[in-house]
């Protein structure tokens, strides 16, 4: 391929950047954060502020994120010692999980909870960025083509990262579809959390990536939480009150394991609450299938429709597959939640089992408390087989 057309750009930052898309699609900007190259699937999301949030979310593992607002990085990143029962209240992890950030403007930061600059956090965690790029034509060519798979690079301006290397490295790299990245942001060892309370019951998470939200919303509820590595067997979770099976990165398909272990947790009659891969992982368990969506589910303003109430509710998303509607006879699931937009599947129930499962994340709270009443259902499922 011939990117020899390409004009040369400017920094006063010093660090110049480079995006190449497996369509050949060449982009040059300037870079922030780290000096590295990465590659990943190149998705984006509808947020506007969030970005702590959503740049530490497990889900976003193995993926380049764009950001559509134009303006990141105006209030820093917020210290870690705002928390809740010890748990950070502006992250969703330890770390940034993407593998690159991509936006439109990086403006200077000023707010009294900053504790550094988006430039710096990301340094700090080993993760590129590029900016002044142009974010809407990168998105409109997602929209109408799919995800695409990409190499971005991030350098000093008097260096220099080639075409013709990126081209290589991303020839080279593993398709995003067919890796387990659940491996990559699960524990390695259990881990407890425990309320702020006497506990109500004990929760097991088979956690396949857990969002630090759900953590909280799940300690709210006054439960004692015990994460288990996504590698876990069905009979040690099962010594609990309740099962979450957690959000997560990757294709639900490739992961056999989860599957054979999450069909023993629902047919167990332990109430389950699974959220967004969790429910594509109850899906499969029972029998239905998924597939993988053009771009994606990514932002805090998807709306969705509860089909047994006819409300619709605001929902904060981040998923690239969905669970088939047309699978779901003879599995025991029934349409719960809908997405308005594309009418894909956004929750189910079970006709006889308290099995629970959303496609968005009930902790989101766009509103800020849309949907949390997921987690009141789910403890109240708890409680009656608990008093059974």
């Amino acid at each position: 391929m011939n990117y020899a057309s390409l004009k040369s750009l400017r920094c006063k930052g010093g660090l110049k950047a480079r995006l190449l898309l497996a369509d050949g699609t060449a982009i040059e900007g300037c870079g922030f954060g780290a000096q590295d190259v990465r590659v990943g699937e190149v998705v984006f999301t509808t947020s506007m502020p969030g970005y702590p949030e959503a740049l530490t979310d497990p889900s976003y593992a193995g993926q380049i994120l764009i950001w559509t607002h134009p303006m990141v990085g105006c209030y820093g990143t917020p210290s870690l010692e705002h928390s809740y029962c010890g748990i950070p209240l502006n992250y969703e992890s330890d770390k940034v999980q993407v593998e690159g950030f991509i936006v439109s403007e990086l403006p200077p930061h000023n707010h009294y909870l900053s504790a550094m600059s988006l430039a710096e956090w990301l340094e700090s965690n080993n993760v590129p960025g590029m900016f002044r790029v142009d974010t809407r034509a990168l998105v409109r060519k997602i929209r109408e083509y799919g995800v695409l798979m990409g190499a971005l690079a991030v350098y000093p301006e008097g260096d220099g990262v080639s075409w013709d290397a990126l081209e290589r490295r991303l020839r080279g790299s593993e398709a995003y579809d067919v890796r387990d990245y659940t491996l990559k942001v699960s524990p390695t060892t259990v881990l407890v959390h425990k309320p702020s309370v006497k506990p109500r019951a004990r929760i097991s998470v088979l956690d396949c990536g857990l969002k630090y939200g759900i953590l909280r919303e799940l300690l709210r509820q006054g439960f004692e939480v015990v994460r288990f590595p996504c590698w876990s067997r069905a009979s040690e979770l099962l010594e609990f009150d309740g099962v979450v099976l957690s959000n997560g990165p990757g294709n639900p398909e490739i992961l056999e394991n989860q599957v054979s272990v999450v069909e023993e947790l629902v047919y167990s009659g332990k109430p389950v609450l699974g959220i967004c891969l969790g429910m594509q992982l109850t899906a499969l368990a029972l029998g239905a299938r998924t597939f993988k969506l053009k771009y994606g589910h990514r932002g805090p303003n998807k709306g969705v429709i509860d089909v047994m109430t006819g409300r619709s509710y605001i929902t904060t998303q981040n998923h690239g597959y969905a669970v088939d509607e047309r699978s779901l006879e003879g599995t025991g699931l029934r349409v719960w939640f809908k997405n308005i937009d594309d009418g894909t599947l956004e929750g189910v129930r079970h006709e006889r089992l308290p099995v629970l499962a959303v496609q968005f994340h009930p902790e989101g709270g766009p509103g800020p408390l849309d949907t949390t009443w997921v987690f009141d259902l789910f403890a109240r499922m708890v409680s009656r087989v608990g008093d059974g």
